[in-house]
Parts: structure tokens; sequence; C-alpha cells
């Protein structure tokens, strides 16, 4: 059994990003996803902060420490690249003009309920960033995210215990064990891993999991 390391899991989202598309990458393993893009596409990356047209992240010692990203990454610049005031860039979320968002979870509910910011103890920064304008306002949002936490406890639950960014706003989520669609009928089973069962995946998911259709 071989479960899919992080890059793994960010190439193989980026195997479904339709060529053309207008993609908001989140912060973590989602940054990942600009260095795949398959041969003969184009994908045209957005920045909260105010860049289209980003490009991945420079080789150590070579990047521009004013050019970074929303999660404050270093990033590079695509030929044609435009830059513009941050209240532009969210009018851009918000008017649906971005075709597809991928962003980290702490959980994801089987209805496409997404709680990605605070685990709501009571000391907790809120770090809610642009998350909920980007859920709101672009078309598709894909998960891309480790199956379980740390502690081996199911990220993907019948109903989210930590504080909502959105409501049914998930389509698709990308896992170290999995590709998930969901569905008005809950989690549906699109893909394994390479040699991994389908009962080690619906033990570690905290709802029921439909198995891949035939």
């Amino acid at each position: 059994m071989k479960c899919k390391t992080r890059d793994e899991m960010a190439q193989r989202l980026a195997q479904d990003i339709s060529d053309g598309a207008y993609v908001n990458l989140g912060i973590g393993i989602p940054e990942l996803v600009t260095k795949y893009v398959p041969n003969g596409r184009e994908f045209i990356y957005h920045t909260e902060n105010g860049l289209l047209g980003m490009g991945p992240s420079p080789e150590e010692g070579k990047g521009d420490h004013e050019l970074i990203n929303a999660g404050k990454r270093q990033v590079t610049a695509l030929p044609g690249a435009a830059y513009f005031h941050h209240a532009d860039s969210f009018s851009m979320i918000r008017g649906g003009h971005l075709d597809l968002c991928v962003l980290g979870a702490l959980q994801v509910a089987s209805n496409g309920d997404l709680a990605n910011w605070s685990t709501g103890v009571a000391n907790a920064i809120p770090a809610v960033g642009g998350a909920m304008d980007l859920v709101a306002g672009v078309k598709s949002i894909y998960v891309l995210t480790q199956h379980c936490t740390k502690n081996g406890e199911p990220k993907l639950v019948d109903a989210c215990t930590y504080p909502l960014t959105g409501c049914g706003v998930v389509n698709r989520i990308y896992t170290d064990l999995a590709v998930i669609e969901v569905t008005l009928k809950g989690f549906q089973l699109v893909e394994l891993s390479d040699g991994v069962p389908y009962q080690y995946v619906q033990d570690r998911t905290g709802a029921p999991l439909l198995p891949i259709k035939e």
C-alpha cells in the first residue's frame, strides 16, 4: 500500500484543472499545485494580495522578498502577469471571475460544509483570511488535505464540529488516500491511491463513503 506524498497529491489534483482556468490556491499543500501544470495546459494563478499570473516558488535564495503570495511565501511572476490593488483582487473573487479555488481543510462534512480556519479553541487566533470570500465567490472548490489529522482523527466527517468557513461549498476532495466527490448522497469515492483498499479509507472516514461506481 502506498499513500500519496504531498507533491503527488498536488500533481493528481492538477490533472483535473481545465486548460485556461483561473485558479486561486490556499496556503499549505495547495501551494504545491503550481509545480504541476500538465503539458499542453495553461493555468492562470490568482493570489488575494494582488497578482494574476503567479508562478511557482523560486529556488532558495533566488527570489524577490517583495514578491509574495497571500501566505507570505515567495513566488514568481509569469510573463504577462498583472499586479493590482487588494480591493480589486477581492472584486475578482466576489464577482465570480475565478474558476477554481484549492484549499486545505481541518474538516469537510459529507454535505460539502468546510471548516478550515479555526478549531474553536478558546485561545486560538482567528485567521480566516480570504477563505470565506473564496468559497462564496469562486465557481468550484477543491480541498487538498491529508485524510486524517496527525492524531489519526478523520478530517472527512458526517458534520463539522469546528467553526465553518462555508456551507455546502466543497465539490471535490484530494487526499493521500483517495479522490472523493461530494454529492447529494454524501461522499462518493472516485479513485483510490495505488494499493489502498476501500475499507482502509472507509475506516478513516468519519461518514459513509460510497464505493467507486462501476
